[in-house]
């Protein structure tokens, strides 16, 4: 005979907003069917409101975790990318939001863990602790990280420098990073807006980078920052 053991989540007794903020979260049905649910009907809205093409969809990999770093220009930008991911992969694609923006009161929270599936990234300190959760999501097969390597909404539509943290997670690792552009998204819902305006997006999705080569010195990390900036800003056709 069998022994069957039960063996309870470890959420219960835990505040429900103390639950949200945090990572890795336990799997539910409810929070799937809400997500699947949500994914649909934005990119129902995204097709209809926003006209929202997308470019390069190819390029994403069959297998394997991979990173997706854009250009920051709104709250459009995440909902963009993840209209772009097959719906089948919706559960196991995690934008990176700011803990201290999206995870600040329960209903935020409860948006950004149960539909957006988003997680919670520490500014401070560099975002140590943030960036080791970020490793171990991307050491399992097919997760899809979502990266704003600028760390905050641009105001002018320019592309700020990328941080390092995108360098620290790529350099030295045989993992893809694909470099997107979203264009319009400034104009659709710039940052201080209370509402979006109906104004056609763009979503470009380039190439994979890999960077197995490289060491993980500084100046490796670097060299990483700034090749994924120039890729994304010639996805825009911008020069800066």
């Amino acid at each position: 005979m069998n022994t069957w053991n039960y063996h309870p989540s470890r959420n219960i007794g835990v505040p429900i907003a103390t639950r949200l903020r945090g990572f890795p979260r336990e799997p539910g049905m409810l929070a799937y069917a809400l997500r699947s649910l949500a994914a649909l009907l934005l990119r129902a809205w995204m097709r209809v409101f926003h006209r929202l093409r997308i470019e390069g969809r190819e390029n994403l990999p069959a297998t394997g975790s991979c990173i997706l770093v854009c250009n920051h220009t709104s709250h459009l930008d995440t909902l963009c990318l993840l209209s772009a991911v097959a719906l089948r992969k919706i559960h196991h694609c995690f934008p990176a939001a700011a803990a201290d923006y999206f995870f600040t009161s329960l209903p935020r929270s409860a948006i950004s863990a149960v539909l957006i599936n988003a997680l919670p990234f520490d500014r401070e300190a560099g975002g140590e602790q943030s960036l080791d959760v970020c490793a171990e999501l991307l050491r399992e097969d097919a997760n899809i990280l979502i990266l704003f390597p600028e760390g905050t909404r641009t105001t002018t539509g320019a592309i700020g420098r990328f941080r390092s943290g995108i360098g620290r997670l790529a350099a030295g690792k045989d993992l893809d990073v694909l470099p997107c552009h979203l264009e319009g998204g400034l104009q659709a819902w710039p940052k201080g807006r209370l509402l979006p305006r109906p104004r056609r997006l763009r979503l470009r999705i380039g190439a994979a980078k890999n960077f197995r080569h490289l060491d993980t010195s500084r100046e490796s990390v670097r060299a990483v920052c700034d090749e994924l900036q120039r890729c994304v800003i010639d996805l825009g056709g911008d020069r800066q």
